[in-house]
Protein backbone atom coordinates (compact mmCIF):
# COMPACT_ATOMS: atom_id res chain seq x y z
CA UNK A 1 0.00 0.00 0.00
CA UNK A 2 3.00 2.38 0.66
CA UNK A 3 4.34 2.07 -2.45
CA UNK A 4 1.21 2.64 -4.31
CA UNK A 5 0.71 6.13 -2.34
CA UNK A 6 4.15 6.83 -3.48
CA UNK A 7 3.46 6.25 -6.76
CA UNK A 8 0.41 7.89 -6.52
CA UNK A 9 2.28 11.04 -4.80
CA UNK A 10 5.23 10.97 -7.80
CA UNK A 11 2.55 11.25 -10.40
CA UNK A 12 0.73 14.03 -8.53
CA UNK A 13 3.88 16.14 -7.75
CA UNK A 14 4.62 15.45 -11.48
CA UNK A 15 1.71 16.78 -13.17
CA UNK A 16 1.48 19.81 -10.65
CA UNK A 17 4.98 20.68 -11.65
CA UNK A 18 4.04 20.44 -15.64
CA UNK A 19 0.69 22.23 -15.08
CA UNK A 20 2.86 25.20 -13.18
CA UNK A 21 5.27 25.11 -16.01
CA UNK A 22 8.04 24.64 -13.72
CA UNK A 23 11.38 24.84 -15.53
CA UNK A 24 14.91 25.24 -15.03
CA UNK A 25 14.63 28.20 -17.39
CA UNK A 26 15.45 31.86 -15.86
CA UNK A 27 12.62 34.46 -15.28
CA UNK A 28 12.78 37.23 -17.32
CA UNK A 29 10.87 40.17 -16.76
CA UNK A 30 11.78 41.87 -20.35
CA UNK A 31 9.02 43.03 -22.92
CA UNK A 32 8.51 40.10 -25.28
CA UNK A 33 8.41 41.57 -29.38
CA UNK A 34 6.52 38.37 -29.79
CA UNK A 35 2.70 38.34 -28.63
CA UNK A 36 1.52 36.54 -25.83
CA UNK A 37 0.43 32.76 -26.98
CA UNK A 38 -3.29 31.88 -25.96
CA UNK A 39 -2.95 28.91 -23.40
CA UNK A 40 -4.04 25.58 -25.04
CA UNK A 41 -6.35 24.61 -21.72
CA UNK A 42 -8.97 27.54 -22.67
CA UNK A 43 -11.36 25.90 -23.91
CA UNK A 44 -14.18 27.06 -26.19
CA UNK A 45 -16.77 29.23 -24.26
CA UNK A 46 -19.54 28.62 -26.48
CA UNK A 47 -22.08 28.50 -23.44
CA UNK A 48 -20.53 30.73 -21.07
CA UNK A 49 -20.15 34.59 -22.03
CA UNK A 50 -19.17 36.96 -18.89
CA UNK A 51 -21.46 39.95 -19.38
CA UNK A 52 -20.26 42.12 -16.68
CA UNK A 53 -20.09 42.31 -13.18
CA UNK A 54 -22.71 40.78 -11.32
CA UNK A 55 -25.01 42.90 -9.40
CA UNK A 56 -27.28 42.03 -6.24
CA UNK A 57 -30.73 40.79 -6.88
CA UNK A 58 -33.67 42.25 -5.68
CA UNK A 59 -36.16 39.51 -6.81
CA UNK A 60 -37.28 36.76 -4.18
CA UNK A 61 -37.57 34.10 -6.37
CA UNK A 62 -34.47 33.44 -7.69
CA UNK A 63 -31.50 31.11 -6.81
CA UNK A 64 -27.64 32.12 -7.48
CA UNK A 65 -25.52 29.53 -9.23
CA UNK A 66 -22.53 30.39 -8.03
CA UNK A 67 -19.37 28.53 -10.22
CA UNK A 68 -15.77 28.64 -9.76
CA UNK A 69 -13.13 30.60 -11.38
CA UNK A 70 -12.19 27.80 -14.16
CA UNK A 71 -15.66 26.06 -14.44
CA UNK A 72 -16.70 26.03 -18.22
CA UNK A 73 -13.70 28.01 -19.33
CA UNK A 74 -10.11 26.20 -18.14
CA UNK A 75 -11.91 23.42 -17.27
CA UNK A 76 -15.28 22.01 -19.17
CA UNK A 77 -15.96 18.77 -17.16
CA UNK A 78 -15.90 17.32 -13.34
CA UNK A 79 -14.16 14.67 -11.78
CA UNK A 80 -15.72 11.80 -13.75
CA UNK A 81 -16.17 13.55 -16.88
CA UNK A 82 -19.65 14.99 -16.60
CA UNK A 83 -19.36 18.04 -18.88
CA UNK A 84 -20.00 21.44 -17.03
CA UNK A 85 -22.62 22.22 -19.47
CA UNK A 86 -25.09 19.45 -18.40
CA UNK A 87 -24.77 19.98 -14.88
CA UNK A 88 -25.82 23.66 -15.39
CA UNK A 89 -28.62 22.51 -17.25
CA UNK A 90 -29.68 19.54 -14.88
CA UNK A 91 -29.35 22.26 -11.91
CA UNK A 92 -31.38 24.84 -13.97
CA UNK A 93 -33.87 22.25 -14.79
CA UNK A 94 -34.49 21.84 -11.64
CA UNK A 95 -34.97 25.18 -10.23
CA UNK A 96 -37.23 25.68 -12.85
CA UNK A 97 -39.58 22.95 -12.10
CA UNK A 98 -40.23 24.75 -8.31
CA UNK A 99 -41.24 27.56 -10.58
CA UNK A 100 -38.24 29.85 -9.39
CA UNK A 101 -35.46 31.85 -11.64
CA UNK A 102 -32.05 31.41 -11.89
CA UNK A 103 -28.87 33.33 -12.14
CA UNK A 104 -25.43 31.88 -12.80
CA UNK A 105 -22.19 34.06 -12.25
CA UNK A 106 -18.60 33.10 -11.89
CA UNK A 107 -16.50 33.67 -9.01
CA UNK A 108 -12.98 34.72 -8.98
CA UNK A 109 -11.99 35.64 -5.07
CA UNK A 110 -11.54 31.91 -4.34
CA UNK A 111 -11.44 28.18 -5.27
CA UNK A 112 -13.39 26.94 -2.24
CA UNK A 113 -17.28 25.54 -2.69
CA UNK A 114 -17.88 26.89 0.54
CA UNK A 115 -16.43 30.60 -0.40
CA UNK A 116 -17.61 30.62 -3.68
CA UNK A 117 -21.59 29.63 -2.44
CA UNK A 118 -21.15 32.55 0.22
CA UNK A 119 -20.32 35.30 -2.92
CA UNK A 120 -23.24 34.04 -4.84
CA UNK A 121 -25.90 33.83 -1.86
CA UNK A 122 -25.28 37.61 -0.91
CA UNK A 123 -25.96 38.64 -4.21
CA UNK A 124 -29.27 36.48 -4.75
CA UNK A 125 -32.32 38.04 -4.05
CA UNK A 126 -33.53 35.27 -2.26
CA UNK A 127 -30.16 34.82 -0.01
CA UNK A 128 -29.91 31.39 -1.58
CA UNK A 129 -27.34 30.33 -3.66
CA UNK A 130 -25.80 27.01 -5.21
CA UNK A 131 -21.98 26.63 -5.37
CA UNK A 132 -20.00 24.69 -7.65
CA UNK A 133 -16.43 23.67 -8.17
CA UNK A 134 -15.31 22.86 -11.24
CA UNK A 135 -14.06 18.76 -9.87
CA UNK A 136 -18.17 18.94 -8.78
CA UNK A 137 -18.26 19.22 -5.22
CA UNK A 138 -21.28 21.35 -5.00
CA UNK A 139 -23.64 22.59 -1.63
CA UNK A 140 -26.52 24.67 -1.09
CA UNK A 141 -25.68 27.96 1.07
CA UNK A 142 -28.42 30.79 2.61
CA UNK A 143 -27.32 34.46 3.01
CA UNK A 144 -25.75 34.96 6.90
CA UNK A 145 -24.74 31.56 7.26
CA UNK A 146 -21.03 31.18 8.51
CA UNK A 147 -18.63 30.20 4.88
CA UNK A 148 -18.26 26.41 6.81
CA UNK A 149 -22.25 25.81 7.70
CA UNK A 150 -24.57 25.22 4.74
CA UNK A 151 -27.98 23.57 4.16
CA UNK A 152 -26.72 20.97 2.24
CA UNK A 153 -22.92 19.87 1.16
CA UNK A 154 -22.45 17.12 -1.62
CA UNK A 155 -18.47 16.78 -1.03
CA UNK A 156 -18.22 12.99 -3.12
CA UNK A 157 -18.01 14.57 -6.27
CA UNK A 158 -17.75 11.56 -8.29
CA UNK A 159 -20.91 10.33 -6.98
CA UNK A 160 -23.03 13.29 -8.11
CA UNK A 161 -24.83 12.36 -10.84
CA UNK A 162 -26.61 14.36 -13.43
CA UNK A 163 -30.21 13.34 -11.72
CA UNK A 164 -28.45 14.63 -8.03
CA UNK A 165 -27.73 17.81 -9.86
CA UNK A 166 -31.30 18.51 -10.82
CA UNK A 167 -32.42 17.31 -7.09
CA UNK A 168 -29.99 20.20 -5.80
CA UNK A 169 -31.46 22.46 -8.07
CA UNK A 170 -34.70 21.82 -6.82
CA UNK A 171 -34.14 21.80 -3.04
CA UNK A 172 -32.05 25.49 -3.26
CA UNK A 173 -35.56 26.44 -5.14
CA UNK A 174 -37.40 25.01 -2.36
CA UNK A 175 -35.42 27.03 0.05
CA UNK A 176 -35.93 29.94 -1.39
CA UNK A 177 -39.36 29.51 -1.12
CA UNK A 178 -39.20 29.55 2.84
CA UNK A 179 -39.88 25.49 2.46
CA UNK A 180 -37.92 23.08 4.70
CA UNK A 181 -37.54 19.92 2.10
CA UNK A 182 -35.97 16.65 3.04
CA UNK A 183 -31.83 16.50 2.16
CA UNK A 184 -31.29 14.93 -1.48
CA UNK A 185 -30.42 11.75 -0.92
CA UNK A 186 -26.76 11.01 -2.36
CA UNK A 187 -25.00 7.40 -3.08
CA UNK A 188 -21.99 6.42 -0.65
CA UNK A 189 -18.78 4.77 -1.32
CA UNK A 190 -16.02 4.84 1.21
CA UNK A 191 -13.51 4.06 -1.83
CA UNK A 192 -14.33 6.96 -3.84
CA UNK A 193 -12.17 9.38 -1.62
CA UNK A 194 -9.00 6.89 -1.70
CA UNK A 195 -9.71 6.22 -5.72
CA UNK A 196 -10.37 9.81 -6.57
CA UNK A 197 -7.75 11.90 -4.03
CA UNK A 198 -5.03 12.42 -6.27
CA UNK A 199 -6.72 13.70 -9.55
CA UNK A 200 -9.22 15.38 -6.94
CA UNK A 201 -5.98 17.35 -5.71
CA UNK A 202 -4.84 18.39 -9.19
CA UNK A 203 -8.44 19.91 -9.85
CA UNK A 204 -8.16 21.92 -7.40
CA UNK A 205 -4.61 23.48 -7.88
CA UNK A 206 -5.82 24.19 -11.59
CA UNK A 207 -8.77 25.61 -10.50
CA UNK A 208 -6.79 28.05 -7.86
CA UNK A 209 -4.52 28.75 -10.61
CA UNK A 210 -7.53 31.17 -12.07
CA UNK A 211 -8.38 32.94 -8.63
CA UNK A 212 -7.95 36.52 -9.21
CA UNK A 213 -8.13 37.95 -5.46
CA UNK A 214 -9.85 41.50 -5.24
CA UNK A 215 -11.85 41.00 -8.64
CA UNK A 216 -16.13 40.56 -8.26
CA UNK A 217 -17.49 38.23 -9.53
CA UNK A 218 -19.64 38.01 -13.13
CA UNK A 219 -22.68 37.60 -14.06
CA UNK A 220 -22.82 34.52 -16.83
CA UNK A 221 -24.84 34.45 -20.21
CA UNK A 222 -25.71 30.75 -21.03
CA UNK A 223 -25.62 29.90 -24.70
CA UNK A 224 -26.81 25.90 -24.91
Amino acid sequence: MVEINEKLLRSIIAEVLDELQVGEQPVSFKISEKPAEVSSEVADETFLKEIGEAKPGTSKDEVIIAVGPAFGKYQTKNIVGVPHKQILREVIAGIEEEGLKYRVIRVFRSSDVAFVAVEGDKLSGSGIAIGIQSKGTTLIHQKDLEPLSNLELFPQAPLIDLKTYRAIGRNAARYAKGESPNPVSTKNDQMARPKYQAKSALLHIKETKHVVHGKNAQELELHF
